[in-house]
């Protein structure tokens, strides 16, 4: 894991929300904002930000996924620290943009230092602004889905936890499967359609039988994916993201399981820089 420098007073703090965030859940990114500005930072969201390129880079289109890398580091260039409330989309401008540039000095040192500045949400809320939640409740028994890209590709796993430690209320019931891919994957759910529902089922039918009520993560594509197959399956397990629980957000917004999130966009409606 890597290791903060000295952090600024107030840092600047600039929000990448993501496509599925901004499109399916913004209440994710309001959280997310909610939160930042509680531990203490000024948080933009510019307006300029898009896609970080995963989709193309996971299909083999490098050349596209480029091309997006190139916009995203000119959007976000100028800020102390850029935050981002998925592990996949953090893993993506962290850990795949410079070796997207290998070829290209000057690109390469752009996205190297994009790289350096960028964290996961609840690792940067944890390991940077040392921040713990006051006077949330949330009385619920939680099971936890780790990510693959934000547990593999990012070490994120005791930072979820810690938050939720600060919740009043809440009961961690850890599944047994809590590490297991939940069958999403990006493509993988599209090309090999009858694995992945397996694989779903079977992290849904380990969690049903450990009592969890609810069920919580950190990338909305796992949480999509896990919410989907609940409700075909017409189970009650709700499902949300950390964030919105941990920044006591979760009763204004109706689980994802069977949402239709009608607020206004994320980017367009919060923390525009001046």
């Amino acid at each position: 894991m890597k290791q903060p420098d000295q952090v600024p007073q107030s840092p600047s703090v600039a929000l990448f929300v993501t496509c599925l965030v901004d499109v399916m859940r913004p209440s994710i990114g309001f959280a997310a904002v909610s939160l930042l500005e509680r531990a203490g930072c000024q948080v933009f969201v510019p307006e300029t930000q898009t896609c970080c390129g995963q989709p193309g880079y996971n299909a083999g289109d490098e050349k596209s996924a480029r091309g997006i890398a190139e916009q995203v580091i000119e959007a976000l260039q100028g800020y102390d620290y850029v935050v981002v409330p998925s592990g996949s989309c953090a893993g993506m401008i962290i850990k795949h943009y410079p070796d997207l540039f290998a070829d290209d000095a000057a690109w390469r040192a752009r996205a190297e230092d994009l790289s350096v500045r960028s964290w996961e949400l609840t690792s940067f809320l944890v390991d940077v602004m040392k921040f713990r939640p006051v006077g949330i409740t949330f009385d619920k028994v939680i099971s936890y889905h780790d990510s693959c890209s934000g547990l593999r590709e990012l070490g994120i796993k005791d930072q979820p936890r810690s938050l939720l430690a600060g919740v009043d209320g809440t009961k961690i019931e850890e599944s047994d499967l809590a590490e297991s891919c939940c069958g999403f994957g990006g493509l993988f759910c599209v090309k090999y359609p009858d694995i992945s529902t397996a694989m779903v089922d079977r992290k849904i039918a380990e969690v049903s039988d450990g009592g969890a009520d609810v069920i919580l993560g950190g990338d909305l594509g796992c949480l999509m994916n896990i919410a989907g197959r609940l409700s075909r399956q017409g189970k009650s397990t709700n499902v949300w993201h950390v964030a919105e629980v941990v920044a006591g957000m979760a009763d204004q917004s109706a689980s994802i399981c069977g949402s239709h999130d009608a607020q206004t966009s994320a980017v367009s409606a919060v923390g525009k820089r001046p």
